[in-house]
């Protein structure tokens, strides 16, 4: 009697399983197909590591507004990815931000950590930011701010992203020039 019952209990979580499973993949279905009628749609996922569902998490949080961020500063301030300098007197601290859109920084996780396979320019930028002393969470966190901060000038200029261009070298300085 007992093993009846928990296989009718069992059977039951199943089906209710079932529902929640069946319900999350029309949910995706029909964000993917509203996100791709936006007019930003094709800007924001020709970023690399962005694909449709974090682009559409990415375009909910920062809203299609363009006016409200005035700088691409000011969306990284929104978006927790700037660092916050704290100075008093002799002493100065650097810290990540504590207040923030914790949707859209977890986002920015997912599409940072996307990034280090899908693009050749981020995955150097992130070993740079290693070498350089970052821990793991820090490289990434300056990762979705440099990429945040380009989506941002993507976005105002209505251009798709360019490896060749939001990762190039900086040009160093001739002999001529130097001495």
């Amino acid at each position: 009697m007992v093993e009846k019952a928990m296989g009718h209990q069992t059977r039951a979580l199943l089906a209710q399983l079932e529902t929640a499973c069946r319900a999350c993949d029309e949910l995706a279905h029909d964000t993917e197909e509203l996100f791709l009628q936006h007019p930003d749609a094709e800007i924001i996922t020709s970023f690399p590591g962005l694909g449709v569902l974090t682009g559409a998490r990415i375009l909910a949080e920062i809203g299609d507004d363009r006016t409200r961020f005035a700088t691409a500063r000011d969306l990284k301030a929104y978006a927790g990815s700037a660092p916050v300098t704290r100075e008093s007197g002799k002493s100065r601290r650097v810290s990540h931000r504590r207040i923030k859109n914790s949707r859209l920084a977890a986002a920015g996780r997912h599409w940072a950590f996307a990034a280090l396979t899908a693009s050749l320019g981020a995955h150097s930028h992130y070993n740079r930011r290693r070498e350089a002393g970052d821990r793991y969470h820090a490289a990434l966190r300056n990762l979705f701010n440099r990429m945040i901060g380009q989506l941002h000038h993507c976005l105002t200029t209505r251009r798709k992203f360019d490896e060749s261009l939001a990762f190039a070298s900086p040009a160093l300085p001739s002999l001529a020039t130097a001495a």
